[in-house]
């Protein structure tokens, strides 16, 4: 604690308040990111200057506490714990139906002290299922096997360390007098503060997360139900079936080929048509045009051709 006191005066050591200040700012910090990702704190106050703020810090900002003994195991052992506050509850049950009318005023008396037994020092952690987040406490000489249980657990604690307490222990010290109430109450206060603010806002987070999902189960809902009125092949109930064109022509008559008739075979032709035929090609000689036409008109006449002059 060398390093957090300022001075000494009279026999009293006085604590730098500037490093104070610098450590709550941080250990403020943590408590707020810690809240913020759904954990919760667990408060730890029996001194008597410290019980009533350490519950009422903790009621308010919605975090576990203990206040009154710190029962060994709390953390350790839960599961012993748990049957503890099973066993209140049950108590608690009898008493709210009446339960206790139809017994002895003995048998009720005896319940009735237990009940009160446990509530006196379970009710603070009650509903706790899960292991803390952190572990606030108020004096780490008084604490001590809260400290050493949470050290076991790897739970970050958060500490006021007065000048007669080892520092070295607490992962987040906050350097203060811890038998001062006043001391206490601006500590206790500072940090269940910051943790009501963390858990307001992870409440409204948490809500507004599960509302989109309603949103979008409600979405998903619709799709899957118009996709269900369209059937599966992707169309609409009302609709009507595309024309299949290949499936309609394959279901036309299919035309017969007509029948050919057999080519006639090519008929001789008579000896004059192939005189005629070879007269075509005759060549004469002389101006070729005159002897052209003569041939044409003698083939037109059907005229037999002159014989040629030697």
């Amino acid at each position: 604690m060398k390093c957090y006191i300022f001075g000494k005066s009279n026999g009293i050591h006085i604590i730098d308040l500037s490093r104070s200040i610098a450590l709550l700012r941080a250990a403020r910090e943590f408590v707020f990111h810690l809240v913020l990702g759904g954990k919760r704190i667990l408060f730890v106050g029996t001194k008597k200057q410290a019980q009533s703020v350490v519950k009422d810090a903790a009621v308010r900002s919605g975090q576990f506490y203990v206040c009154n003994r710190w029962l060994g195991g709390t953390l350790t052992n839960n599961v012993t714990l748990r049957r503890s506050v099973m066993r209140m509850r049950e108590l608690e049950k009898m008493e709210k139906d009446k339960v206790f009318d139809k017994l002895s005023k003995k048998e009720v008396s005896r319940l009735r002290k237990e009940m009160e037994n446990l509530q006196k020092n379970l009710i603070g952690t009650a509903d706790m299922t899960a292991m803390p987040g952190a572990v606030f406490v108020s004096d780490v000489m008084r604490e001590a096997i809260a400290v050493k249980e949470a050290a076991r657990l790897n739970i970050p604690v958060i500490a006021i360390v007065d000048t007669n307490c080892d520092p070295d222990a607490v992962d987040y010290p906050i350097p203060g007098n811890d038998d001062g109430i006043r001391a206490i109450k601006l500590v206790v206060d500072a940090v269940a503060d910051v943790a009501a603010k963390a858990n307001e806002e992870y409440s409204r987070r948490t809500i507004e997360a599960a509302k989109k999902k309603q949103e979008a189960a409600a979405a998903a809902a619709a799709e899957a139900e118009r996709r269900a009125k369209e059937g599966p092949s992707g169309a609409k109930a009302g609709d009507k079936k595309p024309h299949d064109a290949a499936a309609g022509h394959a279901r036309r008559p299919v035309a017969k080929p007509l029948a050919r008739k057999p080519a006639d075979k090519p008929v001789a032709a008579a000896p004059a048509q192939q005189g005629e035929a070879q007269q075509r090609n005759v060549v004469v000689g002389g101006d070729g045009r005159v002897a052209l036409r003569a041939a044409r008109a003698r083939l037109h006449h059907r005229l037999p051709l002159r014989q040629p002059v030697d």
